[in-house]
């Protein structure tokens, strides 16, 4: 497979969303989706959308991939780097992430036919995760969770 050749040499921008709630006995959950292709476990991101804000993108992708909605911070809480398959190549991305206060899931969604969706333990959300950077990102939650 080919890596992408960019003139800039800049990885693409992705905004994505840390969707997390409180359980009864206080500990704090996130919620993974599968991706299309291969089926890993990752948090919903996208593309940036023209003239929304990245934060309001990244609360967009986790309602279209999740179905879940609540209160988006405005501040980045973290990034991380993965290579993605596109149709023509593979592009290094940098996803901003972005921690969503969920509020409820919905019985229905856009992609909820295409992808699993599960909450996890912080620990055992950073161990199924792929990505080291998302791995480290998630890890670092516990403190200041929801």
């Amino acid at each position: 497979m080919k890596k992408a050749k960019r003139a800039s040499g800049a990885a693409r921008l992705q905004v994505g969303t840390l969707p997390l709630r409180r359980t009864t006995n206080g500990s704090v959950e996130i919620l993974l989706v599968t991706s299309r292709a291969r089926q890993r476990w990752v948090v919903p991101k996208g593309w940036p959308v023209k003239g929304m804000k990245d934060y309001d993108a990244a609360a967009r992708e986790a309602y279209e991939e999740a179905g879940v909605v609540g209160r988006i911070k405005k501040k980045s809480s973290g990034s991380y780097s993965y290579w993605k398959r596109l149709p023509e190549e593979t592009a290094l991305c940098d996803v901003k992430l972005y921690v969503m206060e969920v509020e409820r899931q919905l019985e229905t969604w856009p992609e909820q036919g295409q992808r699993r969706c599960q909450w996890f333990k912080l620990a055992d959300a950073a161990d199924l995760v792929d990505e080291p950077e998302l791995r480290t990102v998630i890890r670092a939650l516990e403190p200041d969770a929801a």
